[in-house]
C-alpha cells in the first residue's frame, strides 16, 4: 500500500518497514517503551548564549545539539509533525507535552497523558515549573531548559 510521507511528501510502500525510506519518518504505530536515562554521567552541560528569553537544547538522544527557542504562550512537543517542537522518535507520544508561559513570563511543562511520561530532573511528573538548568526527558530525548 503506497502512502504519502507527511514530512517530505515522497510516495512510498508502507508495507516495507513502516518508515519513509527518504526521511526516516515512522508512520502511525504504537509508541515504544523506553528506560529513563540516568543523568549522572552527563558531563558537558554548559550552554551557549541563548538568543531568546528561554530555550530547550537537546543534549542526548536524536537531534543532539539542536536548540529550540521558546516563543509564544503555548508550545506543543511531540512526534506529530504539526507540534511546534517536533521530536521524531517512537518513544515520544504524538502529543507528548505542552510548555506554557505564565503571566509572570516563567514557563511550566505539562504531560499530555503520554505513554512514557514526562521526567524533570529524573522525577516522573505530571507538571513542573521550569528553572534554568532543569533536565527534561521526553522519550529518548534529554533536553536542558535555559533562561536568559
Amino acid at each position: 500500500m503506497n502512502v504519502l510521507c507527511p514530512v517530505c511528501n515522497n510516495d512510498f510502500d508502507a508495507a516495507l518497514n513502516g518508515a519513509c525510506p527518504f526521511c526516516g519518518f515512522k508512520l502511525a504505530e504504537s509508541t515504544q517503551r523506553f528506560e529513563p536515562i540516568v543523568l549522572t554521567d552527563v558531563t558537558n552541560t554548559r550552554m551557549a548564549p541563548v538568543r531568546s528569553s528561554a530555550s530547550l537544547r537537546v543534549v542526548r538522544g536524536p537531534q543532539t545539539g539542536i536548540e529550540f527557542r521558546l516563543e509564544g504562550d503555548s508550545i506543543r512537543l511531540g512526534r506529530n509533525p504539526h507540534c511546534e517542537i517536533f521530536l521524531n522518535d517512537m518513544t515520544v507520544s504524538r502529543d507528548h507535552a505542552t510548555i506554557e508561559r505564565s503571566n509572570s513570563g516563567s514557563y511550566a511543562i505539562v504531560d499530555n497523558h503520554s505513554y512514557n511520561g514526562l521526567w524533570v530532573n529524573n522525577e516522573n511528573v505530571d507538571a513542573a515549573e521550569l528553572k534554568s538548568g532543569d533536565f527534561i526527558q521526553i522519550g529518548s530525548f534529554c533536553l536542558v531548559y535555559q533562561e536568559d
